[in-house]
């Protein structure tokens, strides 16, 4: 055990090394203040380089008549009417700006002939506003950041796993944490922490992410210094996840293989889109896509292996090899099939958080003075379903609000915040967990929380499954008690790992909870005891810890942006 603690101050602390929380650190670097950000990945091995199809933003560029008044429209729209208005409209004026930063950063656009930014569709978009590099979207913005951050001389400390956020009578002053390969200790002091963990996927047995990420770092980080998490039940699952081999379980296909044209069937070889989104086929919307490929799983018509088939062969195959590199290539490596000749077999796997911590619109900032959430950590953009490629346009725009707003903050402190008995406990709380060696297996306990919301609260739910899974998880928090944790020549990965079980059971609650509240199909929310959209629940939920769920009102839409969406059934259930 390593008795060393560094100390070390800043402005501005960002928690997260990747796309959001680059954009953030860069922010408030440009505007020389001191900024150090810390990632419990090394640098160059963050998520968002799997994220692929594109960024949305209204340029017009492809589509001249797309203006970001209708890209508001359309999020709304999309979102089941859970949206916060105030965030859209936020992210969607600013996206353009958010992509020309990005061309300032050096970003590799695919082009037009004329030389302006390419658009191509996305599911449930009015026009084409997505823009792209490829099929390596997510590889090239890392890529642009890294390099924009390494010019600005941002302090990167990576292999640093946060364990708590330092609080003092309801403000936040840095954070704690040890190195993941010597155990060293970190004492970061600071006048403002911005939260860019990313959200709770990897509590699903099939999920996009990786082992050690998304496990709910943020959602536990943010609960404890004493902030609220709203709307944890709306998880969207992507539908083309593979299944094979058991190592790449949930290995995401781009968006863009649909975009492009790509056709799901089953396996009686129908195309089976035309039974539930005859309009917009494979190019709808991530969570109606998901649940009829569920649906032709559960209804006996998917794969011996549980999936569907994701067909590309009837696409030019130049063009495959030009828009869609990655997926071939992804597929040759994993799997040895050549996708311009063989279909590919998929299944829904759990993809992203579209509810986080609560924040506010105009700043991301939480309950909890001087600490801000951004990207997959934050909530109020996607309500019940995500507009494909807002995920990567939002980073951008409040990366760099929340990074101004922190730095503003900062600037007015008059005194700098400290608690001993804070940081005390935070030192107490990794010493304990170090000297635990109790009988049970934390890799154990995280693949029974997996298990459980699996299969009481996946695609489809019901009241008697969410129960059944809320009682399973209070037997594995009885069993967290005696946990023990093993430091050996490898590292300290080991005590990670029991800080992420505490973090995805926190995360499972609150998702458990959340989605028995939710008496009602909205979305990627899907119950098949309440099949009915229900318009007394346009709300978001609200939990925390102490006081479980809370019901808050969603802000009114304005009346010009209203217009520009799709007509609406009586109680608010967008139609197709």
């Amino acid at each position: 055990m390593s008795s060393l603690e560094r100390q070390l101050a800043t402005s501005v602390l960002v928690v997260g090394t990747g796309r959001s929380g680059l954009r953030a650190a860069i922010e408030v670097a440009e505007a020389g203040v001191a900024v150090i950000a810390v990632g419990k990945r090394p640098a160059a091995d963050t998520h968002p380089v799997m994220a692929s199809g594109g960024i949305n933003a209204a340029l017009a560029t492809t589509d001249p008549a797309d203006t970001w008044e209708q890209h508001a429209a359309d999020t709304l729209q999309e979102s089941c009417l859970l949206a916060d208005p105030r965030t859209v409209l936020a992210v969607t004026r600013n996206a353009a700006q958010g992509i020309y930063d990005l061309e300032r950063y050096g970003m590799r656009f695919d082009r037009q002939d004329d030389g302006r930014i390419a658009q191509r569709y996305f599911g449930a978009h009015t026009y084409r506003r997505t823009a792209f590099a490829g099929d390596r979207t997510g590889l090239e913005m890392q890529r642009v950041l890294s390099e924009r951050a390494n010019q600005l001389s941002i302090p990167v400390l990576s292999s640093l796993y946060v364990t708590r956020l330092l609080v003092d009578d309801g403000t936040v002053f840095g954070a704690y944490g040890f190195d993941l390969v010597d155990g060293s200790r970190y004492l970061v002091h600071a006048d403002a922490v911005i939260l860019a963990t990313g959200g709770h996927t990897r509590i699903w047995r099939r999920a996009s992410s990786r082992r050690d990420e998304n496990t709910g770092d943020s959602f536990r980080l943010a609960a404890e210094a004493g902030a609220r998490l709203r709307d944890t039940e709306l998880v969207q699952f992507h539908p083309s996840g593979l299944i094979k081999p058991e190592n790449a379980a949930g290995t995401l296909l781009s968006e863009a293989a649909r975009g492009e044209g790509g056709i799901l069937l089953n396996n009686l070889g129908e195309r089976f889109m035309t039974r539930y989104e005859p309009e917009r086929m494979e190019r709808s919307g991530r969570d109606r896509v998901a649940r009829a490929c569920y649906t032709e799983i559960k209804e006996g018509r998917g794969t011996q292996a549980g999936g569907v088939w994701l067909d590309l062969s009837h696409l030019p195959r130049e063009m495959v090899l030009a828009r869609l590199s990655r997926v071939h290539q992804t597929l040759l490596d994993l799997q040895m099939v050549d996708v311009t000749r063989d279909p590919i077999e998929v299944a829904p796997t759990a993809y992203y958080s579209m509810g986080g911590v609560w924040v506010r619109p105009e700043d991301h900032s939480t309950d909890v003075n001087g600490l801000f959430a951004i990207g997959e950590a934050a909530s109020g953009l996607h309500g019940a379903n995500r507009l494909e490629g807002n995920s990567l346009i939002e980073l951008l725009v409040y990366g760099q609000i929340a990074g101004r707003a922190a730095t503003e903050y900062s600037a007015k402190l008059t005194g700098q915040q400290r608690s001993l008995g804070a940081v005390r406990a935070a030192q107490a709380d990794v010493n304990r967990l170090l000297t635990a060696e109790g009988d049970q297996n934390v890799r154990a306990l995280q693949r029974s929380v997996r298990h459980l919301m699996t299969e009481h609260a996946g695609v489809v739910r019901d009241e008697a499954g969410l129960a059944a899974g809320l009682a399973k998880l209070d037997e594995i928090e009885t069993r967290m008690v005696d946990v023990g944790v093993h430091v050996d020549i490898g590292g300290f990965q080991d005590l990670a790992y029991a800080f992420n079980l505490r973090s995805s059971v926190l995360a499972a609650r609150a998702t458990l909870e959340c989605a028995l509240e939710r008496r009602e199909t909205r979305g990627c929310h899907i119950r098949s005891d309440y099949p009915d959209l229900n318009p007394d629940l346009k709300v978001n939920l609200v939990w925390s810890p102490e006081t479980g769920v809370r019901r808050e009102p969603v802000p009114p839409i304005p009346t010009d942006i209203a217009e520009l969406m799709h007509d609406d059934s009586a109680d608010g259930k967008p139609l197709e």
